[in-house]
């Protein structure tokens, strides 16, 4: 049986430990950080452990490779990509054109991916920031209006597609107002529900027929005021399975992030019961991941059936202009030619 769990690793080699956890608990997917990586064979390497070790086809090996300030593999080991932002900024002279460079990017990007073995990408972010919130998203999002936000997290999320790589839309219902970062703290949003259905809760609604998306380590206190919306079942229910139609799978953001408290089992079961279908654990420390794992069930039912459909995108690959692809990037980043 498949855990309802995605976890890391500690370094760039597999230890013994991780071998058998990874052999025995099954887990549906394994994600990769900078601390995993030292050069390109080595990578794929790793990736290839991990999979033997698991021995089974239906395995998520996901990575955060946004561009700009989030992106875990960088040159020379990939190439470099551009903040969300420079597309939002394309977009307000040339609105087709900046969802052209989305689309091709992506496609290059998720080509750059599979090449490693890495099947399913942490992006796009979907979220709508406002004036005064914390710089934690800032220029990870694809502009301050509904329409530049929809119109270029659809076309990321489709380049992706179309390289076959699964892409996972963050972080939903929107992280956009908080006024801190989750990663060091617990960030509350007071706004009135009407206004987030108005505004935060539109990209996604927009964006729910894609594959995958992460939650948010968020309390919208206005919808419930005692959990983030990654352990509320209020928020997983009524918001993002019901207002926003997110029928895909859904996975928590990372539970070891400090805006979450208690025990690590305590946590994975927390993000399970609200409705999650899977727990992500990712700073590689053994015995959290451990702990995490008593807290999750198999993957059966809807939940199951969910993982497979993403399972399925993998490997649907487009053919596109590769060239052009590299033209569009390097135009994103300043540059006079292309980086091959």
């Amino acid at each position: 049986m498949v855990a309802s769990l995605i976890v890391g690793l500690s370094g760039v080699a597999l230890t013994d430990d991780e071998r058998r956890f990874y052999r025995d608990v099954q887990p549906a997917g394994v994600i990769l950080f900078g601390r995993n990586v030292a050069d390109t064979e080595q990578l794929k390497r790793l990736v290839e452990d991990v999979r033997d070790a698991v021995g089974r086809q239906n395995f998520l090996v996901l990575i955060d490779q946004e561009g700009g300030r989030v992106q875990r593999l960088r040159p020379p080991i990939a190439r470099s990509l551009p903040p969300a932002a420079a597309y939002a900024e394309l977009y307000a002279r040339d609105p087709e054109g900046a969802k052209r460079a989305a689309f091709a990017v992506a496609q290059l990007t998720g080509e750059e991916l599979r090449a490693f073995g890495i099947t399913m990408n942490c992006a796009p972010v979907a979220d709508l920031p406002v004036e005064g919130a914390h710089e934690i998203i800032s220029d990870r999002a694809y502009g301050s209006t509904v329409a530049e936000v929809v119109a270029l997290a659809r076309a990321v999320a489709d380049g992706y597609l179309a390289s076959g790589v699964v892409p996972v839309i963050k972080h939903i219902p929107g992280h956009g107002r908080a006024t801190a970062d989750s990663h060091l703290a617990l960030p509350v949003v007071a706004t009135p529900r009407e206004t987030l259905s108005e505004t935060d809760f539109v990209p996604f609604k927009a964006l729910s027929t894609i594959p995958a998306a992460m939650t948010a380590h968020v309390v919208y206190s206005a919808i419930d005021a005692e959990n983030p919306a990654s352990t509320s079942a209020i928020v997983t229910r009524d918001i993002i399975r019901g207002e926003i139609g997110f029928d895909n799978l859904l996975m928590s953001d990372d539970l070891s992030m400090k805006a979450l408290s208690g025990p690590m089992r305590a946590r994975a079961q927390a993000v399970i019961a609200a409705g999650s279908d899977l727990a992500l654990h990712c700073n590689g420390d053994l015995d959290e991941m451990r702990a995490a794992t008593e807290g999750v069930p198999p993957l059966e039912g809807r939940a199951a059936e969910r993982f497979e459909q993403a399972c399925a995108c993998i490997g649907q690959i487009e053919p596109y202009d590769r060239g052009e692809a590299l033209q569009l990037l390097a135009g994103l980043l300043g540059q006079q030619t292309p980086v091959v």
